[in-house]
């Protein structure tokens, strides 16, 4: 799968885009469909610790599904991110199936 990881205002470290397309490719075994995925990074400006966001849309035929979380580290929401992909594509995969 064809991961484009977007860092808004500031440089991703190499080791968090590999984390990030080892866990996109995950994804692949929920539903071997997906074309690819979009990945943003952002920082907030405020005084909270959870001020990391991590946007996640993925591409599949005829449709494509937006995640985005709110954590402290980017790596705690790129795993929450993939847990609820993981949930909307094996969703899509029983609609898909049942309509065979």
């Amino acid at each position: 799968m064809k991961v484009n990881v977007h860092a808004v205002n500031f440089n991703v470290d190499g080791k968090l885009v590999g984390f990030i397309q080892d866990r996109m490719d995950k994804l692949e075994k929920y539903y071997d469909r997906v074309v690819s995925s979009d990945v943003f990074l952002k920082v907030e400006k405020t005084s909270d610790k959870e001020n990391k966001i991590v946007e996640v849309k993925i591409h599949v035929p005829g449709d494509e599904f937006i995640v985005k979380k709110q954590c402290k580290t980017f790596e705690e929401g790129v795993e929450l991110s993939s847990e609820a992909l993981e949930r909307v594509l094996l969703k899509r995969k029983e609609k898909i199936r049942t309509h065979i």
